[in-house]
C-alpha cells in the first residue's frame, strides 16, 4: 500500500472510530470528569464494597456486552448479588481510569482473595443523564511468568 492510501485509510478509520464532534473541539471536560467520578464511585461501592445500593445509578434498560451478565438493571444487579455471594473476598484495584464524551475506561486488577494473580480488566461504560447506561470489558487473567519484566498494570 502506498502512502497516499495508507494516510487515506487512516483517515477514514479514525473519523469512523471517532465519536461525533470529537474534531471539531466540542468536548465538554467538566461532563466527562463528573462522568468519570460518578463510574469511580459507582466502581468502588458496588465491586468493592458489594453495595447493592449503587447499582440506584445504573439504568433500568443498561445493555451489557459481556456475553456472561444480562442486560437490564434487574439482572445486573441480580447476577452481582449472587457472584458477591460466593465471593465475598473479590476485589477491584482502580489502576488508571479516563473519559472522553460519554464513555468511561478504567484499568483493573481484579482478584477474588489472598494468593489470586488476579485478570486484567479493562471496563468501558458509557454514561447518559447520569445514568450508567452501558458496559463493555476486556478480562485477561495475570499470568504467573511474562516474556518481559513490565507488568500489566
Amino acid at each position: 500500500m502506498t502512502f497516499g492510501k495508507s494516510l487515506f485509510a487512516l483517515v477514514i478509520l479514525a473519523g469512523i472510530a471517532a465519536p461525533s464532534g470529537v474534531f471539531a473541539g466540542s468536548r465538554d471536560v467538566q461532563v466527562e470528569e463528573a462522568n468519570r467520578k460518578l463510574v469511580v464511585e459507582f466502581y468502588d461501592r458496588f465491586f468493592n464494597k458489594h453495595d447493592i445500593e449503587a447499582a440506584s445509578i445504573v439504568a433500568d434498560d443498561y445493555r451489557q456486552h459481556n456475553p456472561r451478565v444480562p442486560d437490564g438493571k434487574k439482572s445486573f444487579v441480580s447476577f452481582f448479588t449472587g457472584f458477591f455471594k460466593n465471593n465475598d473476598q473479590s476485589r477491584n484495584e482502580i489502576m488508571r481510569s479516563s473519559a472522553d464524551g460519554d464513555l468511561v475506561w478504567l484499568h483493573v486488577h481484579s482478584t477474588n482473595g489472598a494468593g489470586d494473580r488476579g485478570r486484567a480488566i479493562v471496563d468501558i461504560f458509557r454514561v447518559a443523564d447520569g445514568k450508567i447506561v452501558e458496559h463493555w470489558d476486556v478480562i485477561q487473567p495475570v499470568p504467573e511468568e511474562a516474556a518481559n519484566k513490565n507488568t500489566m498494570f
